[in-house]
């Protein structure tokens, strides 16, 4: 990337600022009154068409003024962006709001959803946390009558899967609850091969258990997809680059199409901290005129999903990675807290 001066880099952050406060393109005599007040407006449309030259700026037909290009963008996120953190009155408010959920990863999905979306004003996608092998927790068997039993099982990324067994004989609750915790202690913490090959001693009906949990964990594993969680459609609708009705109904189709988000969530998420994708970056020719921003949470080589958001080039993204940061640390804290971290 071209090397700038420093009163370059000035008028092209400042640039960037107005643009994505107003989206309207912005002129020489903007920039002198907000910020270059000892800089003529002479310098100032020089510097701006030298950054123009350069493939920082565009110049729109229709206007004097000049907006970013995705270079623009990118040298500002890179280079001239200062960091930014959620106020403290914000951070204690979101951390009040997932605090009051219980363990429920449903909940923490649709909170972090609704909190990227309200904290960013665009489009709030968000996996739900999946391992590499699913983890056995614990099972429960609950006596629903002489000849039904009702098995309910966890795994460690907070997965319920629940299931009637018929019973040969009746059964009092008490023996199936010595059968609950004695196959619970066994099997915390094994994936469904290391409980298929565990060699411990079972009864018929107790067999017939361990098959069924096995074949469940086994389904899970296989799984090729999971839901995605969206919120803040609207808000991202609001935005002046969508006020066509044309471009409104392509994003809508877009973020109804799971297994491209999916796919793209997969491949762009980073290992560690935040990734930025700005418009064409992406070689995708429907994310050409969006950004977004992602990060992976969860605990390394155990489970794991992804957070991002979705918006305009035009995005407010000191704002937005500051969000996606703090919801993925609190969303690190929550897995660690299920795993007994």
């Amino acid at each position: 990337m071209a090397s700038i001066t420093r009163r370059q880099e000035k008028v092209l952050a400042l640039v960037v600022k107005q643009y994505v406060e107003t989206a309207v393109p912005v002129g020489s005599e903007t920039l002198r009154k907000r910020s270059l007040a000892d800089v003529s407006s002479a310098t100032i449309r020089n510097e701006l068409a030298t950054l123009e030259e350069l493939g920082f700026l565009s110049h729109p037909h229709t206007s004097a003024g000049r907006i970013p290009t995705e270079k623009g963008y990118r040298y500002f996120v890179e280079s001239l962006m200062e960091e930014f953190e959620l106020p403290p009155v914000e951070q204690r408010m979101i951390r009040h709001q997932f605090h009051q959920v219980t363990l429920d990863v449903d909940q923490w999905m649709r909170l972090a959803a609704a909190v990227l979306a309200h904290a960013s004003h665009s489009a709030a996608l968000v996996t739900a946390p999946q391992s590499t092998r699913c983890r056995f927790k614990n099972l429960q068997l609950v006596s629903i009558s002489e000849q039904v039993a009702l098995l309910v099982f966890v795994l460690q990324d907070g997965t319920v899967k629940q299931q009637m067994l018929a019973l040969a004989q009746p059964m009092p609750q008490e023996e199936l609850l010595r059968m609950s915790n004695r196959l619970s202690d066994h099997f915390n913490g094994l994936s469904a091969e290391q409980i298929r090959t565990l060699a411990i001693p079972l009864s018929s009906f107790e067999g017939s258990v361990v098959n069924i949990v096995v074949t469940l964990m086994q389904h899970i594993d296989h799984r090729s997809s999971h839901e995605i969680y969206r919120d803040g459609i609207l808000d991202i609708l609001r935005q002046p680059e969508f006020s066509a009705i044309e471009r409104m109904q392509t994003l809508l189709e877009m973020l109804e199409q799971r297994h491209a988000l999916e796919d793209m969530l997969a491949d762009w998420a980073p290992e560690r901290g935040v990734q930025v994708i700005i418009g064409g970056e992406s070689q995708r020719d429907e994310m050409s005129e969006y950004s977004m921003v992602l990060s992976r949470y969860g605990l390394p080589g155990e489970s794991s999903g992804v957070i991002g958001v979705l918006g305009p080039v035009r995005m407010q993204y000191a704002r937005t990675i500051g969000v996606v940061r703090y919801v993925s640390t609190l969303l690190d804290d929550l897995m660690a807290r299920m795993y007994g971290r």
